[in-house]
């Protein structure tokens, strides 16, 4: 299970009571649920008002950080091409697996300091998380625009006859060269049209030099065979060709051209190959950031959240639950609402509601789900698209 939910209710005489009551209904005794404790410092409470407005922010903040880990996720996996098998041992955050990250967390005091306010807080993951946007779309495009090219001038030697470059198909001999008057020309020639070209080719116009056709190369359906007749006649040749079925390609026999285009080819996969491991070490490190980032966001709204709810002083446990499967969720609520029911004074305790209540978003209600107990869901599938917060 990749889902987490993140709860806090407040100490009864003591936060480990607490803990221990919610541990041993959901884990000890229903195995309904893997537990840990959720650390979180002490924190800076600030004024009522400021936590209400923080409570909103936040929540703008959570999405927004979590759509960039998303997003770097995805992109790691975009760039790994034929290895996307390796994404999920490439998703780790501080060097463990996502889980194991969230069960041992511990808050960041150097990227954090709790001495700073929870709005000061916020402003630093925001700029921090918001570079880190930027830098994906940077890299992104530079990448994106030599894999297109490269995918673009791969495509251009490989395909139909009809479309494909010739340059690596003929050879200087297959041509008649420092000609005045003459010129060969290469023509695709349907497979079932073979006996029709060879009956006809020399009759399209005058001046077509005898016996002069050869089948160079052959693919699924047509084949390319060169023709040489005078200069003068090539465009009215063209003409008629067309009317048969026959399609001459514009092609010119110049070695320096075709050794530029084939350097050009290695030179970007070249280029991509080089770029390909400080990609993704970028990706890779920077996926952790921002996921780091994201669970320190949810640390954030727990904790006003709770203060919120519970008051001050500030005395509440955060517990980490995840649920062993999803046929569990409805008996895992069941008994979180039997253990922290009296806590909802408001006497509503509603799964999903459907519409927003003004006035109450700083207790984390209209937003979906409301229960007696701070609760926010984390989900460590990187290539999902839906999450509950």
């Amino acid at each position: 299970m990749s889902e987490f939910w993140l709860i806090s209710a407040p100490g009864e005489k003591t936060c480990q009571q607490t803990w221990e009551k919610m541990n041993n209904s959901t884990a000890k005794t229903q195995n309904l649920s893997s537990n840990t404790k959720f650390h979180i410092p002490d924190l800076k409470v600030g004024t009522l008002d400021i936590l209400v407005g923080l409570s909103d922010e936040l929540g703008k903040l959570d999405s927004y950080v979590e759509s960039v880990a998303r997003k770097v996720a995805q992109y790691l996996g975009d760039v790994l091409e034929d290895q996307k098998d390796k994404l999920q041992e490439n998703l780790l955050a501080n060097g463990v697996d996502l889980a194991t990250y969230i069960k041992r967390f511990q808050w960041d005091m150097a990227k954090y300091p709790i001495k700073q306010s929870l709005k000061n807080i916020s402003e630093i993951i925001g700029k921090q998380v918001s570079q880190i946007d930027t830098d994906l779309k940077s890299k992104s495009q530079a990448y994106n625009n030599l894999k297109g090219n490269l995918q673009a001038m791969a495509r251009k030697a490989t395909g139909s006859l009809l479309t494909r470059s010739l340059g690596d198909l003929v050879k200087k001999e297959d041509f008649v060269n420092d000609s005045e008057y003459l010129q060969t020309l290469l023509v695709v020639v349907p497979k079932q049209c073979y006996d029709d070209w060879n009956e006809k080719y020399e009759t399209l116009t005058d001046m077509v030099v005898p016996r002069s056709t050869k089948m160079i190369y052959e693919d699924h359906d047509h084949g390319l065979f060169t023709v040489t007749m005078f200069t003068r006649v090539v465009d009215e040749y063209k003409h008629h060709a067309r009317e048969n079925r026959f399609v001459v390609r514009d092609f010119q026999y110049n070695e320096e051209e075709m050794t530029a285009g084939k350097n050009e080819l290695s030179k970007l996969a070249s280029d991509k190959k080089k770029q390909f491991g400080p990609l993704v070490r970028w990706l890779k490190v920077n996926f952790s950031e921002a996921f780091t980032a994201w669970i320190h966001v949810k640390a954030l709204r727990v904790f006003v959240e709770s203060v919120l709810r519970y008051g001050l002083p500030v005395n509440f446990q955060a517990m980490l639950l995840q649920p062993l499967n999803k046929k569990v969720h409805r008996k895992l609520r069941d008994s979180l609402q039997q253990l922290f029911g009296h806590l909802d004074s408001s006497s509503f305790a509603v799964d999903d509601l459907p519409m927003d209540i003004p006035g109450l978003s700083g207790l984390n209600i209209g937003q979906g789900e409301y229960y007696p107990y701070v609760y926010y869901s984390i989900n460590t599938d990187m290539l999902s698209d839906v999450v509950k917060r």
